[in-house]
């Protein structure tokens, strides 16, 4: 693929370096010289020294010829206006756009989803914009996840699936200490699969001959309610948190209160199964407007204008005796130190937002519970567009060293009738989950049933593989394109 990328940041870089190893052609532009000179030193990509809404900056990058283009510059307008511009010459070429103001992503799916009919066959997308991505949404949805399995663990779920992927360290003399992988079907009767192993700071996806050992972080993919049966496996469990803290009342503060304050009596009470009034939500925020409108906003809570690094207000407050304190302050750095400090004054669970998934192994490191990546999550949202109709999601697990896939067997697929164990790879990718469309396959994957679309289930060997099957499984980084291009996708 020819992909043209506007803005060398963080978001951009790391963007350009998965595709650069996927053997597609990019070019970056952006406007900022020493930018340009230190991004040309470091990635085989063009590097073009322009605006990036300059048509004549686009088209010397090649967006006559180009398969997508993303806008990824620290402006809003700019990064739609880039969008507009290149669709209003150039059409066919796909067009994503990182927003980060909450008015434009609300009002613009708001209006995709009034006026469906007006954007629908070959009329263009509203702006030129064929996917508008939002990093803070990402983002506030992930804490909410963790918030919902009690903060024990970063949780991964997936669309339409029951099954979640969830990350579980085993402790030392735990059940799963010494266990070899295949050993869990006799310690335990749930349903699971192991998708990787971390070791070491070294991730892997695992044999069933691989030995389980304290310290080492099992990928865990089982049902929702069994997360506390694999926890006390692994010398952990959850308890119950009544006591929550939110660290910061910006945009992505302000979404995760929406979800956990605001629709008290629906969501919270399917987070914890139980009456949100009898929870204690506290917001906490040293900026005077921001801590007024969380205030006015969410009037059941308890909101603070205060630094959340001051002992005497810690002290005064009793923060040290809440269940979860959440840190999702602008200052990832800040964020990471704070949720360990309190981690240390006895607070029971903490999340930390940071800007990257080795910032959050550091931050795990020094005490949070969970630690969302926010930029890391743009990148995955953005892949998962680039990679073809058939991926319909992507996340970054381990530090980008592996990948969950979500994908759509598409017609004709090379893998078209053949079995699990025919196809598979070991080392290269394992299949997590599959949910057969049509009638169900002769030998089922577990809990597989007849219908249009039966329920995701973890396959067995014999799961024969069908066109519009849709897929869940986990990758090496490294290898996968060469698993899409195996499956029949998009390269």
């Amino acid at each position: 693929m020819r992909i043209i990328i506007i803005g060398a940041g963080f978001t951009g870089v790391q963007l350009a370096k998965r595709l650069i190893s996927e053997k597609n052609n990019v070019a970056i532009i952006e406007n900022d010289g020493e930018l340009v000179r230190r991004v040309s030193n470091r990635l085989d990509c063009m590097v073009v020294n322009a605006d990036g809404n300059s048509l004549q900056a686009l088209e010397d990058a090649g967006i006559a010829k180009a398969d997508a283009l993303v806008a990824l510059t620290e402006s809003d307008e700019v990064n739609m206006i880039t969008c507009s511009l290149a669709d209003a010459v150039y059409p066919k070429c796909l067009k994503i756009a990182r927003v980060r103001n909450y008015g434009y992503y609300v009002n613009t799916r708001n209006i995709r989803t009034v006026h469906a009919e007006a954007f629908s066959g070959d009329r263009r997308p509203l702006y030129g914009i064929d996917h508008m991505v939002h990093p803070d949404v990402e983002a506030a949805e992930a804490v909410c996840r963790a918030v919902q399995h009690g903060a024990v663990t970063d949780v991964l779920a997936f669309h339409d699936a029951e099954y979640v992927l969830t990350r579980i360290t085993v402790e030392a003399k735990s059940r799963l200490d010494g266990a070899r992988v295949l050993d869990l079907r006799q310690i335990s009767d749930r349903q699971c699969l192991v998708a990787y192993i971390e070791s070491q700071d070294k991730a892997g996806l695992p044999s069933g001959a691989t030995v389980i050992h304290a310290g080492d972080v099992l990928g865990m993919l089982t049902l929702p309610d069994s997360i506390p049966h694999f926890l006390g496996l692994c010398g952990s469990r959850a308890e119950a948190i009544n006591k929550i803290a939110l660290v910061g009342a910006g945009r992505i503060g302000t979404i995760i209160a929406e979800r956990l304050v605001q629709h008290r009596g629906g969501v919270f009470s399917r987070l914890f199964k139980t009456r949100f009034f009898r929870q204690q939500f506290a917001i906490i925020d040293n900026d005077e407007a921001m801590a007024k409108a969380a205030s006015e906003r969410f009037p059941s809570a308890s909101v603070f204008r205060a630094d959340v690094t001051d002992e005497a207000f810690l002290d005064e407050e009793g923060i040290a005796s809440y269940d979860l304190v959440i840190c999702v302050t602008h200052n990832h750095e800040l964020n990471m130190v704070v949720a360990g400090y309190l981690k240390s004054l006895g607070v029971r669970k903490t999340i930390a937002l940071v800007a990257s998934a080795e910032f959050a192994e550091i931050s795990r490191k020094i005490g949070s519970d969970v630690a969302i990546p926010l930029k890391d999550a743009v990148v995955d949202t953005i892949l998962s567009h680039l990679r073809g109709k058939s991926v319909t999601g992507i996340h970054t697990v381990s530090s980008g060293g592996l990948e969950i896939i979500e994908f759509e067997v598409p017609e004709h697929a090379p893998v078209c009738g053949k079995t699990v164990k025919e196809i598979a790879v070991p080392g290269a990718f394992v299949l997590l989950l599959i949910q057969k469309q049509g009638a169900a396959a002769e030998t089922p994957a577990e809990g597989a049933h007849s219908g249009v679309a039966a329920a995701y289930a973890i396959p067995v060997g014999d799961t024969a593989i069908d066109a519009g099957d849709r897929l869940i499984l986990g990758v090496n980084t490294d290898n996968a394109a060469k698993v899409l291009a195996l499956l029949g996708g998009k390269t």
